[in-house]
C-alpha cells in the first residue's frame, strides 16, 4: 500500500510586496485595504481568511498536522489559529522565520516539525485542488503536481502571467527532469502551446534539505525553493515522480486577484 502522509508546511512568511501595492480601479473594502497595506495575504478575508480555504482544502485531501512558517511580527496568523478560531479538523503547529531569506529558508525554520517523515509544501497565497492535493497525499514517494497552462487560466490566472512561474521539464520516466523558473520567451515557445507549470506545491522527504542549505542565494537576496529543487534533481540525485493536472490553482498576489477570488469562493465552503 503507497504511504500516505499527513503532514503540511505552509509558507506563509512573506512581504507580500505586490499585495501592498495599490491598483488604479481596484476598489477595497476598509479590513482588506487594512490586511493588504500589511502585505499578510493569507488574512485576507473572503467571509473567511484566505488561508482558511487553504487549510480547508489540505483536511479534505486527508492531511492532519500542519505548520504554519510565520515571521516573529505576525501575530495576527498565531492568534487567529490559536485562540479565535483554531482549525477542528488540523492540529496546527508554528514555525518562526527570524528574517525573511527565502522560500527554502523559510522549509528549514519547520525541520522540527518535519522530524523524519515526508512532508508536502505549499504556498500560503495559492489556493490548490483537493484532487491535486489528494493525489500528493497518497502518491506514496517524493513528488509534484504540475499544472496545465490552460488549466490555469480557467482559473484567475491571466495569461501574461504564467511568466511568473517555473515551467517544468519532464523525462521520459515521468520524473521531474529540470525546472526553469520565470522562463523567457524563447522557453515558453520551447514548452509548447500548453507547458506544465510547477505551482510551488511539493511531497518531499528530509533528504532534501541540504539542498536548501546548499541553494545559491538569488539576485533577490533569497534561498528560493524551486532553485533547491533545480539543484537536488540535477546535482543531487533527488527523483520526484510527476502527476498532472488541468484544474486551475487560483493565485492571490495582487490587489487585483481579490475580486476573482471573492467569485470563486461563493462555491467554495471552508471548514478546517
Amino acid at each position: 500500500m503507497a504511504l500516505k502522509i499527513d503532514k503540511a508546511v505552509i509558507l506563509a512568511r512573506g512581504l507580500g510586496k505586490r499585495m501592498r501595492c495599490a491598483e488604479d480601479g481596484v476598489p477595497l473594502d476598509s479590513g482588506q485595504e487594512a490586511v493588504a497595506a500589511t502585505g499578510v495575504k493569507a488574512m485576507l478575508s473572503f467571509g473567511r481568511p484566505f488561508l482558511d480555504y487553504v487549510l480547508s482544502a489540505l483536511a479534505d485531501a486527508g492531511f492532519r498536522d500542519v505548520c504554519l512558517v510565520v515571521g516573529p511580527e505576525h501575530d495576527v496568523i498565531r492568534d487567529y489559529y490559536t485562540h479565535t478560531s483554531p482549525p477542528r479538523r488540523l492540529c496546527i503547529h508554528f514555525a518562526i522565520q527570524a528574517e525573511p531569506l527565502g522560500t527554502a529558508d523559510a522549509l528549514l525554520s519547520a525541520e522540527s516539525f518535519i522530524g523524519s517523515d515526508e512532508f508536502l509544501v505549499l504556498n500560503s497565497d495559492n489556493y490548490y485542488p483537493v484532487g491535486a492535493l489528494k493525489t500528493l497525499c497518497e502518491m506514496g514517494e517524493p513528488g509534484t503536481v504540475l499544472f496545465e497552462r490552460e488549466g490555469l487560466l480557467r482559473g484567475n490566472v491571466p495569461a501574461e502571467r504564467i511568466r511568473d512561474y517555473a515551467v517544468a521539464v519532464v523525462g521520459e520516466d515521468g520524473y521531474l527532469a529540470d525546472i526553469i523558473e520565470k522562463p523567457d520567451e524563447a522557453t515558453l515557445r520551447a514548452a509548447g502551446e500548453n507547458p506544465l507549470v510547477s505551482m510551488n506545491v511539493w511531497r518531499l522527504s528530509p533528504t532534501f534539505f541540504p539542498a536548501c542549505h546548499k541553494v545559491e542565494i538569488s539576485a533577490r537576496g533569497e534561498r528560493e525553493l524551486p532553485q533547491a529543487i533545480r539543484l537536488a534533481i540535477c546535482s543531487m540525485g533527488l527523483r520526484l515522480k510527476v502527476e498532472r493536472s488541468s484544474e486551475p490553482v487560483l493565485d492571490l498576489s495582487r490587489r487585483g486577484d481579490i475580486a476573482s477570488i471573492a467569485d470563486w469562493f461563493l462555491r467554495v465552503e471552508a471548514n478546517p
